[in-house]
């Protein structure tokens, strides 16, 4: 028997997992998936935005190969410095998969980042995911920006348009989808009213897919702007044909709105900027109160440059969601620069030789990069890599019990039955609030959830 842990049960955990039960090669592999959190999933339940229903339809998916009796969710499980260490868990298991992808969002590194109001979109996102690690009273207290009238969103990708999305969509619409209790309460009185979501580039350059940008322009109650002498400084917006086809339909689509010049009564309004650079953000009494850009042209090699003319824009909230990148695992390398961990064909490099057990896959393998269909194939590419060595790694007799090791550094995994306990508290939470399923949004309120029969251990399933 090949026995392997996944670290991470987003999608490139489980379609390593999904990968490592269905190929013929090897008979008999059994695979655990740990995860830091009691909830599996991964960004696909605390990162998706609320009201994505159909993408966060895919949790199904990812349940179905949960559910497979060569697979058991072993959750609530931290590995590195605190929890099971790299060295202890290839002691544990023939071959170890880590899945952990890129949790650290990228800084600005401008004067001022650090004023109040000031976060980054992952921590938004988190906040109105309910993730348990968000901070405590989100942003719910004043001077945390949504007491502020306007907001700044710096980046077009499509963590921009969800974050400006969601500061834009009324709570009405959000009381339908799953987003925390204290979250909703937040949005309800929000008050800003002037959303800008600000780019360095133009729109032929930005990261956003069109189904997502459209969105913007079908909130109720909200209406999109763009400037158009913005539009003007990109050599593809007059004629886009040599454009990707994506970048073709975001320009057609920025397009439409700047030639709407109709007057309009909605109470929020959501501003596209363009070829504008963050240099800093301006602060009175201790929080943000506008962010200073520098306008940028085309540089002719596919970047910008700046011109030395400056422009404020009024924040009293900003986000910013310029990317994401890796966070070094204690006891693996780590490459800073890319935020990956060393590797070859989804093999861990140490010093260069790949280390005989270790794989990565998904976002920690190839950095921050494509959409959650794209790690169906970076995990068989890496599972191909493990089946190769299968010969290898079986030659090695393993004696310790994961669970009891688990026990010996005093966790209390939460096994699959656990998060099914937690799926209906958050049923049963959501109906004495007269809502559907609302997420639990606190640690105490998992494990209470997952309760004494969601402990790990045989019979591992209901």
């Amino acid at each position: 028997m090949l026995r392997v842990a996944v670290v991470g049960s987003g999608p490139s955990g489980v379609y390593t997992a999904q990968s490592l039960v269905q190929q013929s090669v090897v008979p008999g592999v059994r695979v655990d998936v740990l995860d830091r959190l009691p909830c599996p999933y991964g960004l696909v339940r605390y990162g998706v935005a609320p009201d994505h229903e159909k993408i966060k339809s895919l949790q199904q998916n990812l349940r179905a190969v949960l559910e497979d009796e060569r697979i058991s969710f072993v959750g609530d499980v931290e590995v590195g410095a605190r929890g099971l260490t790299p060295a202890r868990l290839l002691e544990l298991y023939h071959a170890v998969v880590y899945c952990v992808g890129a949790a650290r969002d990228r800084r600005l590194g401008v004067p001022g980042e650090d004023l109040a109001g000031s976060w980054s979109a992952t921590d938004f996102v988190s906040w109105y995911s309910a993730h348990p690690d968000a901070v405590t009273d989100g942003f719910a207290g004043s001077g945390t920006g949504l007491d502020g009238r306007s907001a700044v969103v710096i980046g077009v990708g499509n963590v921009a348009v969800d974050v400006t999305r969601i500061l834009a969509r009324g709570a009405d619409e959000l009381r339908l989808t799953d987003v925390p209790e204290g979250a909703l309460r937040a949005l309800e009185a929000s008050r800003v009213r002037e959303v800008h979501m600000v780019g360095r580039r133009g729109p032929g350059q930005a990261k956003f897919t069109t189904k997502e940008l459209r969105e913007l322009g079908g909130l109720p109650g909200a209406r999109v702007r763009v400037d158009p002498a913005d539009l003007a400084l990109d050599p593809a917006y007059t004629d886009p044909a040599g454009l990707p086809a994506v970048n073709r339909r975001n320009v057609e689509v920025v397009r439409g709105w700047a030639a709407d010049g109709a007057e309009s009564d909605a109470p929020r309004g959501i501003r596209l900027r363009f070829f504008l650079r963050p240099v800093e953000l301006l602060g009175e009494d201790g929080r943000v109160a506008a962010v200073r850009f520098e306008r940028t042209v085309p540089d002719g090699a596919g970047g910008v440059r700046g011109t030395g003319e400056f422009e404020e824009i009024e924040a009293q909230l900003v986000l910013r969601a310029v990317g994401y990148k890796g966070v070094p695992l204690a006891g693996l390398p780590f490459d800073e620069a890319r935020g990956t961990v060393p590797n070859e064909a989804g093999r861990v490099l140490r010093d260069g030789v790949p280390s005989l057990g270790e794989y990565v896959a998904g976002w920690i393998k190839r950095g921050p990069t494509g959409v959650i269909g794209t790690n169906r194939p970076c995990a068989k590419g890496t599972v191909a890599s493990l089946l190769a060595d299968a010969s290898a790694l079986t030659d090695r007799r393993l004696t310790d019990d994961p669970l009891d090791a688990l026990r010996d550094l005093g966790h209390d995994p939460v096994a699959w039955r656990g998060w099914l306990s937690i799926e209906r508290a958050e049923s049963a939470l959501g109906r004495s609030l007269g809502r559907g399923r609302v997420k639990i949004p606190d640690w105490a309120g998992l494990r209470a959830a997952a309760g004494e029969d969601g402990a790990w251990g045989p019979p591992d399933r209901p």
